[in-house]
């Protein structure tokens, strides 16, 4: 699924456009126990249910692709009969109104969910009549294929915040009534994909609120899939690799920053060739050589980035996009300025001091020697008549340099 196919289903979780079926669901204690369970004609529901319901369906496709939304593929065995995609096939087929099948699915859920709390499983029913298109992205009105597929948010239930509040029925301030409040889905998945605009029985969509840590347990147990690294995990390996190379605390800061510098610079670059924005540029071994010998890192560090590189990355090299960190780029680029402002400024400050001692030794009306002596110097400077003249006499040491009138070629005396 691309952008343009997943902004296609959101745009129909609308009240006016939802085509929603049915919704089935229970709510699981910390305990693992089913204390209620869910069946209901979707559309049927009051406004206020029936947007909030909604709003959680929706948000199971929200968030970046290759970050909140993964998309997974089913081995082959899973499509085989008794395998989790041949399940979810029939889960899909009996339309939430196979309550054995419901059943199954909760427990596989609850078996494997590694929480602690309480928490609602949700289960989404649509039906999505496919209006065809014309290249130019008119629609026509005949429908090319109809979409069934299944939304399945698991959402925590938490208590709301204690404090104090009015009390309607004994007409004073205290404590608040804390209330199990359903929170925004922690994960979830849509299956099948809609790829291209059609259904694609063979891959899933995995949403996880948290990009760091993923419920990979359900990726495995419950869809049966091999489990993928987000891009936030991506960029964090990606990110320790260069650092424990670098081994400097003082060093490995600027040096990540400039491979950021180098990475964004080679996605601009490639993006603009593709010309896509659905074709992602892979970062290859070669690509991460050429990156470190471009910031003149040491052969030995290079070869340690890119094996590690290669230990982490051998199975799928990772997008460029994933691996960017907009905030370090700024932050680099922010040291980079201010380290030129400072050079600008090391250069106008030297070029005054040139100016000045280029006054100061200048002749004026007024005087026809001017000395310019370092201050530790002056001490050992004499006034003496030689052959009856008036003369000064400064001591040289063998080390020590002298200019006259800016020269310094004083062998005409």
């Amino acid at each position: 699924m691309n952008k343009k196919d997943i902004s296609e289903l959101r745009t129909r979780m609308s009240k006016s456009k939802c085509t929603f079926t049915r919704m089935s669901g229970c709510y699981v204690t910390s305990d693992k126990d089913i204390l209620l369970h869910i069946n209901e004609t979707f559309l049927n529901l009051e406004d206020d249910e029936f947007d909030k319901y909604l709003a959680i369906a929706k948000k199971t496709l929200s968030g970046t692709l290759g970050n909140n939304l993964l998309e997974l593929d089913f081995p082959l065995e899973e499509e085989l009969t008794g395998g989790k995609q041949q399940f979810l096939m029939g889960l899909r087929e009996s339309k939430l109104k196979n309550e054995e099948l419901l059943e199954t699915f909760y427990k596989l859920i609850i078996d494997n969910y590694d929480y602690v709390g309480n928490y609602l499983i949700l289960v989404f029913h649509d039906v999505y009549d496919v209006i065809s298109k014309t290249k130019d992205n008119f629609k026509l009105d005949e429908s090319e294929e109809v979409h069934e597929y299944l939304i399945c948010a698991i959402c925590p239930v938490k208590l709301s915040k204690a404090g104090l509040g009015y009390l309607e029925d004994e007409n004073k301030i205290g404590p608040r009534h804390r209330d199990w409040v359903v929170s925004p889905p922690d994960t979830g998945f849509v299956f099948p994909t809609f790829t291209d605009r059609s259904t694609d029985i063979h891959s899933t969509m995995f949403y996880t609120k948290s990009t760091a840590e993923p419920h990979r347990e359900l990726i495995e147990s419950v869809l049966g899939c091999p489990s993928k690294p987000t891009a936030t995990e991506q960029k964090n390996t990606f990110q320790s690799i260069i650092k424990t190379a670098v081994n400097d605390s003082e060093q490995e800061n600027k040096v990540y920053g400039d491979i950021q510098e180098s990475l964004s610079l080679l996605a601009q670059e490639q993006s603009e060739l593709l010309g896509s924005e659905d074709e992602q540029v892979v970062l290859t071994n070669e690509s991460v050589r050429e990156i470190l010998q471009e910031n003149f890192l040491p052969e030995e560090i290079v070869d340690k980035i890119e094996t590690a590189y290669k230990e982490n990355f051998a199975e799928e090299p990772p997008a460029v996009d994933y691996l960017l960190d907009k905030k370090v780029i700024a932050e680099n680029n922010k040291l980079k300025a201010q380290k030129q402002l400072m050079e600008k400024v090391e250069v106008l400050e030297e070029q005054l001091e040139e100016a000045k001692n280029s006054t100061e030794s200048s002749f004026d009306e007024e005087f026809d020697v001017i000395l310019h002596i370092k201050p530790e110097k002056v001490d050992r400077i004499k006034e003496e008549f030689i052959d009856g003249k008036r003369c000064i006499t400064i001591p040289i040491d063998e080390d020590e340099q002298i200019k006259v009138n800016g020269m310094t070629d004083l062998s005409f005396l």
